[in-house]
């Protein structure tokens, strides 16, 4: 089972935690370690963590502001602030990393994305692009399961949870955490996104087992 879970940001503080309860339920490594480690009885997955940008895409944002960046030069900027929050993922857990995607390891692995996506260059060079649509291309590349996990339950609508919403269907009534740009990646690939709180572990474990959690489902599938 493939899994892409795209780590935001938001999320920067209680990430280690989160990281930490994955590998310890899903392991890390090789299909080897990752059977000695995985505490459930279950068939091995293989969970790939994308990073968001967070402060390191900020500071990206806050230069482009202030310089005036071209577009080039800031998606790739931004990208290696993704590299930057991988840096810190790393750090801070005890995942394996990779910077490739065509053989994903069992068990539980941090993407560096630079050197894969400066190889593809897949996406339109804007700021509506962001982690979101990258680790949403990297799950389709992959044919993984894709979930993002960030600091809020999913998206909102009037103060209420949308539990589940086609990706067609946005407007200005609703509040996003996603980016412009991956509705519509979704509904050309037909793919869903589950988004979930990060900051409930026990929430990503069981939608990773396919159960259903508090969420919204973003639906391209149709």
């Amino acid at each position: 089972m493939r899994v892409v879970i795209k780590v935001g940001g938001s999320l920067i503080s209680e990430a280690p935690e989160l990281l930490d309860r994955l590998v310890k339920e899903f392991g890390s490594g090789s299909s080897e370690a990752a059977a000695e480690e995985q505490v459930s009885a279950s068939p091995l997955f293989s969970i790939l963590i994308v990073p968001g940008g967070g402060v390191f895409a900020d500071a990206v944002r806050s230069a482009d502001r202030r310089f005036g960046l071209g577009d080039d030069a800031a998606h790739w900027m931004a990208v290696l602030g993704m590299e930057q929050y991988a840096c810190y993922l790393q750090d801070k857990s005890r995942a394996r990393v990779t910077d490739a995607i065509k053989e994903l390891h069992y068990g539980v692995s941090i993407l560096f994305p630079y050197r894969l996506l400066k190889s593809e260059d897949p996406l339109p060079h804007s700021w509506e692009v962001t982690s979101d649509t990258i680790a949403a291309w990297v799950a389709k590349q992959t044919g993984a399961l894709f979930i993002k996990v960030t600091d809020v339950d999913g998206i909102f609508r009037e103060g209420k949870l949308v539990r589940e919403i086609f990706a067609y269907d946005f407007s200005e009534n609703y509040e996003s955490c996603i980016d412009p740009f991956l509705p519509g990646f979704l509904l050309k690939n037909r793919m869903e996104c589950r988004i979930i709180n990060g900051k409930f572990p026990e929430r990503v474990i069981q939608a990773v087992y396919g159960k259903p959690v508090l969420c919204t489902a973003v639906k391209g599938n149709i």
